[in-house]
């Protein structure tokens, strides 16, 4: 089992920043990729960003130029940073961690963490 827990979120004005931060604890000798996930009132959660163990980092482009992923692989630990917020970014986001297994990927969760962009 993996846990994860997220720090960080809250409220900020337009053109703020922010930043996660999630750690992971347990069995994490497998955890191949970890990332962000987000989800907006009467939305579909969406990935925001991820990045592997070896430090490639893909996002999506809705946040590219603006936010920034990194990994410390020694501490285990994943963050957001989150620039030049808008409105939109408003959402709970939700720390991710995949595990390879026999069977095929796993994923975990974080109990999310709440983002809001309003002035």
């Amino acid at each position: 089992q993996v846990q994860l827990v997220e720090s960080g979120g809250g409220l900020v004005q337009p053109g703020g920043s922010l930043r996660l931060s999630c750690a992971a604890s347990g069995s994490i000798s497998n955890i191949y990729a970890m990332g962000w996930y987000r989800q907006a009132p009467g939305k579909q959660r969406e990935s925001v960003a991820h990045i592997t163990s070896g430090g490639t980092a893909v996002y999506a482009d809705s946040v590219k130029g603006r936010f920034t992923i990194s990994r410390d692989n020694a501490k285990n630990t994943v963050d957001l940073h989150m620039n030049s917020l808008r409105p939109e970014d408003t959402a709970v986001y939700y720390c991710n961690a995949v595990e390879a297994t026999i069977t095929g990927p796993y994923d975990y969760w974080g109990q999310g963490t709440q983002v809001t962009v309003s002035s």
